[in-house]
């Protein structure tokens, strides 16, 4: 589930909504109020049930060969998420819906984010993204399940490779 050209996406298992609305969200790191979306590279970050700690890491300019291979693994693309076993049920079972929004509306915000700051309507009604595990498959991402996402994500920060990592508030304490 990616966005058509001239579209953003915003994901939600809401189906009913009909207006986004510029808010400040409760964990927001800014004051600005916004309406949030992603485009065709972020949207995989969002293949995930709202609240889901979740390492992503990816190849970018001047990530090496060694930290793809360790990470990433030999053979296994440009792109690996990572999440915790306690949420594997809830992934597998999520019913998450993509909002398509028109681009026109939006504009970036720092590197992985698109925002609004005026309402937006909806192109038309919310799509159900469907299996997320098939989603994942078959964009070529790699998707590791662990006990404790700690580990990745120290290695992933200390790496070349380019990284996001959401709601990691959520994620099991240090081991």
């Amino acid at each position: 589930m990616r966005p058509r050209p001239g579209e953003v996406l915003h994901f939600s298992e809401d189906p009913t909504i009909t207006r986004f609305v510029p808010h400040v969200a409760a964990t927001a790191q800014q004051p600005e109020a916004y309406v949030w979306a992603v485009d065709h590279d972020r949207a995989p970050d969002y293949w995930f049930p709202r609240d889901c700690p979740r390492g992503m890491a990816w190849t970018a300019d001047g990530t090496t060969r060694e930290d793809r291979d360790r990470i990433i693994g030999p053979g296994c693309g440009t792109r690996v998420h990572a999440v915790e076993y306690a949420w594997l049920d809830r992934i597998a079972s999520v019913e998450l819906y993509a909002y398509r929004l028109p681009a026109t509306e939006f504009e970036r915000f720092q590197k992985h984010a698109m925002v609004a700051t005026e309402p937006v309507a909806p192109l038309g009604p919310p799509e159900s993204v469907g299996n997320l595990l098939e989603l994942h498959e078959e964009a070529g991402i790699g998707l590791r399940v662990l006990p404790n996402l700690w580990g990745f994500w120290d290695a992933v920060r200390s790496s070349t490779l380019a990284f996001s990592g959401i709601r990691l508030r959520n994620a099991r304490p240090r081991e």
